[in-house]
């Protein structure tokens, strides 16, 4: 019996393993879902027919790019004998690297996995720059479509009086820096150019305490100008993974590989292939067609602004006088975008006015990011002088990166007796005020200068201009009957004096 039952229980367990089996023929029945990968290559097929790349008519392959730079490289001139033949050898190879260099471009493939992609137009600056706008900016930012981005003089000639500050002369072997990759005295000048047909910028291959790092600085500009003036198939022999020069110089400079000569050689065909899309006029008209800068890019151009200025003088701002006016501070590049573009929402037609502007930063970023009229008023004579440094070198800058910023005026002295000043502000959009360490007598002297401002009219400042509503008095009867009062929260990171992050206001003139 015992056994009997065995065999019954036996039986018993059978039926669950032919249910088991019938599951397991129903595993391989989803190949229904095979339909969507199968959408794939029909998506990236249309994407390559796609005016994405039929646009860029004149996007060089990686054979191509390495072609024009040995046939430079034969020339001690850095420009060819002849550009009109050039641009016939060009274009002849190009029709024999069409097809091979639209199936390497990287750009079908972002397009294939865009989830954004189907909503896009089929032009590919409209596509271009969406991805751009959504690399380097919030969702609250909008265009500024009336905006004019390019500048004609930095494409119409190159201008041999030109003047700015090279990299070499603030760090180089004269200043104490010592030679890096493991390169002689004689082997570390290198020169950079910029998406424009002005001169080059000259380097050392060098490293010094808070000076310069002209590899990073080299890999960095290459990396913006693919990113910003070039559309993905232009791009390919910058950015291509294997063999791009951005991989060519990373590699090179690795620590474990040190590369001097790979390094000089990626850096000297980078510069070939981007002057000849500049000469072609490819440059030009992508970015005719851009209307904002990245705010990366506008960030990373104001900190050479500043290094090549300031930073080499910057022990001359640690001489203030505590608990007086004479106070000096910064509001970092990260807090200036938030205020003016994604808060305020500023135009390029619109005025803006910084009380109290220090070296000039916020006044320059808000030319060259928002492409504003700016104005600035500083009264410490240290912060004047450099702040004019700032200004003419800004405008050298802007010629380099081939971009138009707004007017720029910085005017010196006390800004309640500066009738430019006051002429701003009657016009004024956006006035800033950072006043954390203003003396109450100057508050509320600012308080009686907001009474000339327009109606709208926005105010940022860090203390606020009108009192608490819970202390049992108002010190500031004109603050409240003007002004409307929103409190703000920093981050870390966003102010110079501390990392700590506080409160803003914005104040708007009813």
């Amino acid at each position: 019996m015992p056994l009997l039952s065995g065999k019954a229980n036996k039986f018993k367990v059978d039926p669950p393993k032919i249910r088991i089996e019938k599951v397991t023929i129903e595993r391989p029945a989803p190949p229904k879902p095979k339909p969507k990968p199968a959408a794939r290559p029909s998506l990236s097929a249309s994407a390559r027919s796609s005016p994405v790349r039929r646009l860029s008519p004149k996007a060089p392959s990686a054979s191509v790019a390495s072609s024009v730079a040995s046939s430079r490289a034969k020339s001690s001139s850095p420009y060819p004998s002849s550009a009109d033949e050039r641009r016939l050898d060009l274009q002849r190879k190009r029709k024999a690297t069409t097809s091979a260099s639209q199936r390497r471009s990287p750009a079908s493939d972002r397009i294939e996995f865009d989830k954004d992609s189907d909503a896009e137009d089929d032009g590919w600056m409209d596509l271009d720059s969406h991805k751009r706008q959504r690399k380097g900016t919030s969702d609250s930012k909008s265009v500024d479509s009336n905006r004019k981005l390019r500048s004609a003089r930095a494409y119409e000639r190159k201008d041999e009086r030109l003047q700015f500050i090279h990299a070499v002369d603030v760090a180089s072997l004269e200043h104490k820096c010592v030679p890096i990759m493991g390169a002689s005295k004689e082997d570390v000048a290198i020169e950079l150019q910029y998406p424009t047909l002005q001169r080059r910028e000259k380097f050392e291959l060098v490293w010094g305490k808070d000076k310069i790092d002209a590899v990073e600085a080299s890999i960095r500009i290459v990396r913006l100008v693919a990113e910003t003036y070039l559309t993905d198939v232009e791009a390919e022999p910058f950015t291509n993974q294997n063999n791009g020069f951005i991989r060519r110089l990373e590699k090179a400079s690795n620590r474990n590989i040190q590369d001097l000569a790979g390094f000089k050689a990626a850096l000297r065909e980078y510069n070939e292939t981007l002057l000849a899309l500049v000469e072609d006029g490819v440059v030009s008209k992508n970015l005719e067609n851009l209307h904002d800068l990245p705010p990366h890019l506008a960030a990373f151009i104001l900190d050479q602004i500043y290094d090549r200025t300031v930073a080499p003088k910057v022990e001359l701002l640690s001489k203030y006088e505590n608990g007086t006016d004479y106070v000096y501070g910064e509001l970092l590049h990260p807090f200036i975008t938030k205020i003016l573009v994604e808060q305020a929402k500023m135009t390029s037609d619109q005025v803006f006015v910084d009380l109290g502007s220090g070296v000039g930063n916020v006044v320059l970023q808000a030319a060259l990011e928002v492409g504003c009229e700016s104005w600035g008023c500083e009264m410490m004579e240290n912060a004047c002088n450099l702040a004019e440094a700032q200004e003419k070198e800004f405008h050298a800058r802007c010629l380099l990166w081939g971009v138009e910023p707004g007017e720029v005026h910085i005017e010196r002295g006390d800004f309640r007796k500066n009738t430019s000043i006051h002429n701003a502000l009657k016009r004024a959009d956006v006035v800033l005020v950072n006043n954390k360490a203003f003396t109450s007598q100057l508050n509320d002297d600012l308080i009686r200068m907001f009474l000339d401002l327009k109606s709208g009219c926005k105010i940022i400042s860090l203390k606020s201009f009108v009192a608490d509503s819970k202390s049992s008095h108002n010190i500031n009867d004109v603050g409240s009957t003007i002004l409307e009062v929103e409190e703000c929260t920093y981050p870390e990171g966003y102010v110079s004096w501390t990392n700590a992050g506080g409160q803003y206001y914005i104040s708007t003139r009813k």
